[in-house]
């Protein structure tokens, strides 16, 4: 099979993907169409079937694998399949594991040393409340190891949320190193914390979508409800610094209409802030760019606010 990331713009397709969402639409001129989101382990990649009535497109629905034929492009600065021909296929023609997208880093090695950042925690509650997660919580280390880090923009793969957490968590530990003001075992513990509310919002693979619960209040009212539930657990925890904590989990997006029920107040809230909207756009860009071999405008990215291109190498 011809693997999502590995389709060029041009290219006809054909092959066996899951196909993770279908929803009907109608186009500016009332004629119906489908939109469609087919995966595999590298990735998804939205399609269109704009003949619903073509005898060669035969009924299929989500969670479905089918068998297409399609002919890629780039629209809006992303690839695009046209679907011409699908079908559902059967048993024994496809590997289930081809169509999960994975991290490419070991996900074991990445938790191992998620650890020793909790372990370099002095301040003995924030290290029992580290420990109350991700020592103690068997159910949720497992649903953290798996989890993506998102729906689609990025890390929206198996183990993603542990890949993005472990990211900002170096790039937090960097900053609190060259700025000595930091509290670095408040900064460290909410970088592992920020986005511990995505093992209840975004359900388990394949469907990866936002649950019912994840719908209504969101990662953010969640991990902080989480970190309030596991202080209240831990003896004597100080209220000053659980308010701290907490105030870091509620600003990471940085902005009211970026999500964030707080603005940053704290300089390791400003800090958190920066190191997950940095990775984050790092990997929207990364995963982007592997989509192209050469030097053509994507065109215009919504998370990145422009149009984008791969930098030319100097000779």
């Amino acid at each position: 099979m011809r693997f999502i990331k590995e389709i060029r713009d041009g290219e006809q397709i054909q092959g066996i993907y899951l196909c993770k969402q279908k929803t009907s639409a109608v186009t500016k001129n009332g004629k119906p169409y489908e939109n469609v989101i087919l995966q595999d382990k590298t990735g998804s990649i939205d399609c269109k079937i704009w003949d619903v009535k073509s005898a060669g497109i035969e009924d299929f629905d989500a969670l479905d694998y089918i068998d297409i034929v399609a002919d890629a492009s780039i629209f809006n600065g992303a690839m695009q399949l046209s679907i011409k021909r699908a079908r559902v296929a059967g048993e024994g023609e496809f590997d289930p594991a081809d169509y999960l997208p994975v991290s490419s880093k070991d996900i074991n090695e990445m938790y191992n040393e998620l650890l020793k950042y909790i372990n370099s925690v002095s301040n003995r509650y924030l290290k029992r409340l580290l420990e109350f997660f991700f020592v103690h919580d068997e159910k949720l280390v497992k649903a953290f190891k798996s989890t993506s880090a998102a729906k689609s923009v990025h890390h929206g793969f198996v183990g993603g949320l542990l890949e993005h957490t472990l990211s900002v968590t170096g790039t937090c530990d960097y900053i609190a190193s060259k700025y000595p003001i930091i509290k670095r075992d408040l900064l460290i513990t909410a970088a592992i914390c920020h986005d511990i509310g995505k093992t209840k919002e975004l359900s388990a693979f394949p469907v990866n979508d936002y649950t019912d619960e994840g719908n209504l209040l969101g990662h953010i009212v969640m991990g902080y409800e989480m970190i309030g539930k596991a202080c209240e657990s831990i003896d004597g925890f100080p209220k000053s610094l659980e308010n701290e904590l907490k105030h870091c989990i509620l600003a990471h997006h940085g902005k009211l209409e970026f999500g964030s029920p707080k603005k940053p107040a704290l300089i390791e809230a400003v800090a958190l802030n920066y190191a997950d909207d940095l990775d984050a756009k790092m990997e929207t860009f990364k995963e982007a760019l592997e989509s192209v071999n050469d030097y053509e405008w994507l065109g215009f990215n919504k998370m990145l606010d422009t149009n984008i291109r791969m930098t030319r190498s100097e000779e």
